[in-house]
């Protein structure tokens, strides 16, 4: 059931929905459903946010697509959903396409090296950076090694000086 009141939702829980043949999903409108309906018939309460909205069907619709990402031969690429944000528990990394220079501004240049190492290498620090800028709360729950807990804690110095 969608509701306020429920868990909040997120990639691990859409992880874990998508291994299930079939779901349904309850929506209220306005005031919600009916409190026998939650209490007999759901088996669970997702909420998308800590705000209101006029009724579930739009949410639904957030939390059916985040689940069917998950499934086999959804995107192009089976490793396509293995990296996202929120995935590993860090914001993604920086993405870059063609060309190579857009108005003056370059797609750095280990992206464009061949070094495969250090192109990975690239990824989990600007993931890192990236996820310590914007949403530093997930950085506590991350399974970083001591390397990069360090590489988080110099940019918080940097960053405040």
């Amino acid at each position: 059931m969608l509701t306020p009141q429920g868990r909040v939702f997120n990639q691990k829980i859409a992880a874990g929905l998508a291994n299930f043949g079939r779901l349904i999903f309850i929506c209220g409108h306005y005031e919600g459903v009916d409190e026998r309906i939650r209490e007999h018939l759901a088996t669970d309460e997702l909420s998308i946010g800590d705000y209101v909205l006029t009724g579930g069907e739009l949410a639904a619709m957030v939390v059916i697509d985040a689940i069917v990402r998950q499934l086999p031969g959804v995107l192009g690429s089976e490793e396509s959903a293995s990296d996202e944000s929120h995935t590993t528990g860090l914001l993604e990394y920086p993405q870059y396409t063609r060309p190579q220079t857009y108005r003056n501004w370059e797609v750095p240049q280990v992206l464009i090296s061949g070094n495969h190492a250090q192109i990975a290498k690239w990824r989990r620090e600007q993931s890192i950076l990236r996820t310590f800028v914007r949403r530093p709360d997930l950085l506590e729950k991350a399974n970083l090694s001591a390397e990069e807990r360090k590489l988080a804690a110099n940019k918080a110095v940097t960053r405040f000086d």
